[in-house]
């Protein structure tokens, strides 16, 4: 069977290691080239246990590549997809750089909320993982109309430390992380809030995100607790969520709360949703739980990549 080319830029990264590896295990794609400028010439081992030789970004042969992930840093890949693009190759970007909210002509890979967008086309910005756990807890109340308006969803989620990226800093050292818990990105700054309050105003929620990130001393996988008020009170919410998500592949609607050890190395969202009790207001507390390198990265990256080539969404992808 022939194999698609695929190029991954960035590749060194704890998003780009995960991807090279991905597209090793896929039935319908091969590694055309990885780049990693202060790794090149370098030989790793990638999960599965193959391996990659990463190349200068500079020699990269983009015109090999039907398809490029750019997983270069914020600010810095903008410029690598448009010398993809103009090589003959489509992308999925994995930076910020274009996402709804810093550029809104590019389609939004949230694969759930954009499917249509995303089959087919040239380029596709891939979601923050923050911003995917939470904009998936929220669809179904989003798609309905259901949050108050003028209200606020008050968000605390916390990620382990690859989120943080493979680059060397004094804040991510062991002994910094192990046995402590703390908050960052403080007073609503996070980077990802561009792109939520991006999606809420596009599906008409006239509503705040208040978005407190936490640094969990683990490596993988990002817990969100979500509070929303309601302009009304729903009977049932986790009928609301299920018939929503229903034949979603990466969705998993469940009863109990969410756990990482459910979605770690797996590319699913894990949500469940239920009203508080003792508080004035109707208000829903929605918890959903992903992978922040799968689901929140490499994996919808893959998502967005099978549907732009035509082949079945879940191909290649551990659920």
């Amino acid at each position: 069977m022939h194999r698609t080319p695929i190029g991954v830029l960035g590749a060194s990264g704890y998003a780009g290691r995960e991807l090279c590896a991905l597209i090793a295990q896929h039935p319908r794609m091969s590694l055309a080239f990885a780049t990693a400028n202060e790794q090149r010439g370098k030989t790793v081992e990638l999960n599965g246990g193959r391996t990659v030789t990463f190349i200068a970004t500079d020699d990269a042969p983009l015109g090999d590549a039907e398809l490029v992930f750019s997983a270069m840093p914020h600010g810095a890949s903008k410029v690598w997809v448009e010398k993809s693009c103009a090589a003959g190759a489509k992308v999925v970007d994995l930076s910020s750089d274009l996402r709804v909210g810093n550029d809104d002509n590019i389609p939004y890979g949230l694969t759930e909320l954009r499917r249509e967008s995303v089959r087919g086309a040239s380029v596709v910005a891939n979601p923050g993982c923050y911003a995917t756990a939470i904009l998936l807890g929220l669809l179904p109340l989003l798609e309905g109309e259901h949050v108050e308006r003028g209200a606020t969803i008050s968000v605390s989620a916390a990620s382990g430390v690859t989120g943080a990226g493979l680059s060397a800093r004094t804040d991510l050292l062991f002994g910094e992380v192990t046995e402590n818990f703390r908050a960052y990105a403080a007073g609503n700054t996070h980077r990802h809030l561009n792109e939520m309050r991006a999606v809420l105003g596009e599906l008409s929620c006239d509503a705040d995100v208040l978005f407190t990130p936490h640094l969990l001393p683990v490596a993988r996988g990002i817990l969100a607790t979500i509070t929303v008020p309601l302009s009304h009170a729903i009977a049932d919410p986790l009928a609301l969520y299920r018939k929503r998500f229903a034949g979603e592949p990466f969705i998993e609607v469940v009863a109990d709360l969410p756990e990482l050890r459910h979605v770690n190395h797996r590319n699913v969202a894990r949500i469940t949703v239920m009203p508080v009790e003792q508080v004035r207001r109707p208000t829903l507390l929605v918890l959903s739980a992903i992978d922040n390198l799968m689901k929140g990265a490499a994996g919808q990256a893959m998502q967005n990549a099978n549907l732009m080539l035509g082949f079945d969404e879940t191909l290649g992808l551990p659920t």
